[in-house]
């Protein structure tokens, strides 16, 4: 693991991936697109820039918990993803999610706190300093990536709410439009998408309320315009497009647990002694690698984490 490392932008992207990409876009006229719209419909309140889709973002820590391992292509992680709302083939999302509308969003922090909120994205934006974390992820299906992340610990908000002694699990709750959302009826899960938290993990500095990656804000495949990210949970347990945060006192709903309990468990901590029912986890595969490398406990951040489940049964508690 890094301490406090010097990465560059060429450091995250291939430079012929970022800059590639930006061409493609000026050629298509869509820098100044939100220009001329200006002109033309100047009574209209455009949004910050900031919360638009792909915009840069600024970000001014480099976190120590970031991996050196190599990352990832921008390419990879917006074209093999999983976001049942739009489809349930990996490449569904990035086919059928860029006409999502983001624009305006509001997250409301409620249940057992002191000071319940509700915050637009550009308030979530200037709630802390926005960190670049390079994340390991491993999904319950065996494939693996590494992605640098922007955000900062959900902590933050948790602490701005304030949890009152009732408060033992966090609730995440996407959002769900059948009309944005027509291919989700076909998923077979529960909608709209819901995930939880013990509180203690809730608050681990690991935990991150993401709002970007590649030093941009998130694509919507990817789960714009915020969602978490969970480096030592499978993938699934880290909820795209959030609109709900919910402190309760008993643990939560959890999408994939309500449809298949025997497959997916509430924790679902990397754990490669504990096999899905239909295939093992000891092994994954890396996007863009052919052989399989092996699966590392809680994802490799055992010194961050192990001491949540300190006494349990984790082949029980799956």
């Amino acid at each position: 693991m890094r301490k406090f490392g010097d990465l560059t932008e060429a450091d995250i992207t291939p430079k012929s991936v970022y800059f590639n990409r930006r061409q493609v876009l000026r050629a298509m006229g869509l820098a100044g697109a939100a220009v001329v719209g200006a002109k033309v419909f100047s009574h209209i309140a455009y949004p910050p820039a900031s919360v638009q889709a792909g915009a840069k973002l600024n970000v001014t820590v480099k976190s120590p918990f970031s991996t050196t391992e190599k990352m990832n292509t921008f390419e990879d992680v917006t074209h093999y993803n999983n976001f049942y709302e739009f489809g349930t083939a990996k490449s569904d999302p990035s086919q059928n999610a860029g006409k999502f509308h983001t624009i305006p969003w509001t997250v409301s922090v409620e249940g057992e706190v002191k000071k319940p909120a509700k915050y637009s994205m550009d308030d979530i934006l200037k709630l802390a300093p926005l960190e670049e974390r390079i994340y390991r992820h491993r999904c319950v299906e065996g494939w693996s990536i590494v992605v640098p992340w922007i955000g900062y610990s959900l902590s933050t908000i948790l602490n701005l709410a304030q949890p009152t002694e009732k408060a033992k699990y966090v609730a995440f709750q996407s959002y769900y439009d059948r009309g944005q959302m027509p291919l989700a009826e076909g998923s077979g899960i529960l909608l709209p998408y819901e995930e939880g938290l013990r509180l203690d993990e809730a608050m681990n500095p690991l935990t991150l309320l993401c709002v970007g990656m590649y030093g941009e804000s998130l694509p919507n495949q990817d789960g714009a315009p915020v969602r978490m990210v969970i480096p030592w949970k499978y993938g699934f347990k880290s909820i795209k497009s959030i609109v709900k945060i919910k402190l309760v006192k008993g643990q939560p709903s959890s999408t994939w647990n309500i449809y298949a309990p025997q497959e997916y468990g509430f924790y679902s901590n990397v754990n490669p002694n504990v096999d899905h029912p239909r295939w093992s986890q000891a092994a994954e595969r890396r996007l863009g690698e052919f052989l399989r490398r092996k699966t590392l406990m809680f994802n490799g951040y055992s010194d961050q984490v192990a001491s949540l489940y300190t006494g349990m049964d984790l082949k029980k508690n799956y």
